[in-house]
């Protein structure tokens, strides 16, 4: 934790890593956002469907039961490796510097050398949600979709509505991916914690150096 200051926030897609990367942003660190940075090298694919903006990367890839979805999946996942690779390069080049990553929900499945990069550059943070929080994950999803990569975790039922899938399936993905988080992180914490009004940047930061 000392300088450079260098933090990746992992867990699931409406955790908190946007809006804490972007509290440390206005406290004066240097940051960036994987979604911002994925979303301008799909954009010349996104616009073809009449698509802008993160939500118009989920839209643009559908609901996992859609034909397309599976290639969209693929692509999505190769520019998050491409991204992360050319982050990391940078982190690599430039011993001095600082940077709070946004990193995705997906950032788990990039393959074990670009992982094994990151958390040898940065600090990963991992952002917690408890179970009682699972639902309140479910909802965000529904009602403000980010792209998320299921990877098999989406087994429709017959006659079963696409939404319905994904709140029964979604539970099943988060703990799929709660062990992946734990062992990649150097500190976790819970969104509980971070809930706090008087929560500010520095609060965060004496948390992950208590969590370390």
């Amino acid at each position: 934790m000392e300088k450079p200051l260098r933090l990746a926030l992992v867990g699931m897609s409406g955790a908190g890593k946007t809006f804490w990367t972007r509290k440390l942003a206005a406290y004066g660190c240097p940051a960036a956002s994987c979604d911002d940075r994925i979303e301008e090298r799909l954009r010349p694919r996104l616009a073809a469907g009449g698509h802008a903006g993160i939500n118009g990367v989920a839209a643009w890839m559908g609901w996992p039961d859609n034909p397309t979805y599976g290639d969209r999946e693929a692509q999505y996942l190769s520019e998050e490796i491409h991204v992360l690779d050319e982050v990391l390069t940078g982190l690599e080049r430039d011993r001095h510097c600082s940077l709070v990553l946004d990193t995705t929900g997906s950032v788990i499945y990039t393959g074990n050398n670009l992982l094994y990069r990151m958390r040898k550059q940065m600090t990963v943070v991992y952002l917690a949600a408890s179970q009682a929080e699972q639902q309140l994950l479910i909802d965000r999803y529904l009602n403000d979709p980010k792209p998320v990569l299921w990877r098999g975790a989406f087994v429709a039922k017959p006659n079963e509505a696409s939404r319905d899938t994904v709140a029964r399936c979604y539970p099943a993905l988060i703990a799929a991916r709660r062990q992946s988080y734990q062992a990649l992180a150097h500190a976790t914490l819970q969104v509980s914690d971070l809930r706090d009004p008087a929560m500010d940047a520095a609060g965060f930061l004496a948390k992950v150096r208590e969590s370390v």
